[in-house]
């Protein structure tokens, strides 16, 4: 049987590929990676927006503005109760005793 040469194998002879220590599909999901990245993450807008990019962390961020809402409404209606608790001692004690008043001027 006369076989005829393979007109590809002078190519491949040729063909070097070098191998390293990288494999493909460390290629693929170094690839993958970079693609996911937004292409504005410069500047610390850019990694603000790739944090907030995780869905966990909104979530995290909006609780804590909420508890940190709470903790300061709950600051100023103790500062408000306390104001009026006191007027209202003052008040007492003037109705109590007039004289209060004059002697206090």
């Amino acid at each position: 049987m006369n076989t005829d040469p393979d007109p590809l194998q002078p190519l491949l002879s040729q063909w070097n590929a070098e191998p390293g220590d990288r494999s493909l599909a460390h290629d693929v999901w170094r690839e993958i990676k970079r693609r996911e990245t937004p292409s504005g993450t410069r500047g610390p807008l850019g990694r603000l927006e790739t944090i907030f990019a995780r869905p966990f962390l909104p979530v995290v961020f909006v609780l804590s503005c909420i508890l940190a809402g709470l903790f300061l409404a709950e600051i100023r209606v103790a500062r408000l109760q306390s104001a009026r608790s006191t007027a209202l001692a003052q008040s007492y004690l003037q109705l109590i005793n007039p004289l209060l008043e004059e002697n206090e001027r």
